[in-house]
């Protein structure tokens, strides 16, 4: 009768303790939930990518490269957050749903902004990345729920917990204040780079500074999970050579030798770089050495 409760609250999606996942599961892959979180990722990273390429058409290099650096750095870091504790926590009921739900709006926001960001780099202003830190605002609202249902839980990790939640909610008051300050680019990115520093820092104190082990993260459940970002990222590479294969196409030339050069040239070198990336069995190595 137990086992048929469990069944139906699981089908349910009941709410259940976070009291840890079993970082040996077997069988452990990406769930739907995640898997459908990644898709706001990728429309994250093709409004990037489509200011990267604009301001290189443009002839606008440095706008281009410190604006895509700082997106694709803003956007990486949100994935990050989300599905390293997923990795450990999930517990997939109602709450966990609907607090992943709100961090999918702030990416949705996070990505409405970069257009701005990318334009403020340009014009050498202040740096206008408001709407990105409201995106991010809202992500981390539900982060530091998470993170607070899971300390209450799980007892033993508490202080790691903790530690996660005070270098979140520290790193995202600079942030606000930072936009809030309207100071120059150049003096922003250098602010910022403190900024970068707070966030990197906070996993490495909660994983290796608050004792016994840090989080119960799935060694192969995150190599899985890097891989499918590595995917999103690479199918940029496939859109790209698409829209150049397409202006190529279309032009007066029509199909040429420069058009089949222009798909072997863009399928072959996202192939070449999925072939890299997949021919090392990074879950083997996590599960090795959790380091």
């Amino acid at each position: 009768m137990a086992t048929e409760r469990e069944e139906r609250e699981e089908r349910a999606h009941g709410r259940r303790p976070m009291s840890g996942r079993d970082p040996d599961e077997t069988g452990r892959v990406a769930t739907p939930l995640e898997l459908l979180y990644d898709l706001t990722f990728a429309v994250a990273f093709g409004t990037a990518a489509d200011q990267f390429a604009k301001y290189l058409a443009m002839g606008h290099i440095r706008a281009a490269v410190i604006g895509f650096l700082f997106a694709a750095f803003a956007i990486c870091w949100a994935w990050v957050n989300y599905s390293w504790f997923a990795s450990a926590y999930d517990t997939d009921d109602w709450v966990c749903r609907l607090l992943t739900m709100v961090q999918m709006i702030g990416v949705v926001v996070l990505a409405l902004g970069l257009q701005q960001m990318f334009e403020s780099v340009e014009r050498d202003a202040s740096l206008q990345n408001g709407v990105m830190v409201g995106g991010y605002v809202v992500m981390r609202v539900g982060m530091v729920l998470l993170w607070g249902r899971a300390g209450w839980h799980d007892r033993d990790r508490r202080r790691i917990a903790k530690t996660y939640i005070w270098t979140i909610s520290t790193s995202q008051v600079g942030w606000v204040l930072l936009f809030l300050a309207q100071l120059p680019v150049t003096t922003s990115l250098a602010i910022a780079t403190l900024l970068l520093l707070i966030e990197l820092a906070g996993p490495w104190i909660a994983e290796h500074k608050k004792g016994r082990g840090g989080t119960p993260w799935h060694p192969h459940h995150i190599a899985e999970r890097y891989g499918l970002l590595v995917i999103i990222t690479l199918g940029e590479g496939v859109i790209g050579t698409v829209a150049a294969l397409n202006a190529v196409v279309h032009g007066p030339a029509g199909w040429s030798v420069n058009a089949v050069l222009v798909a072997v040239a863009g399928i072959g070198l996202t192939f070449g770089m999925w072939w890299m990336y997949f021919a090392i069995p990074f879950g083997e190595l996590l599960h090795a050495d959790r380091r």
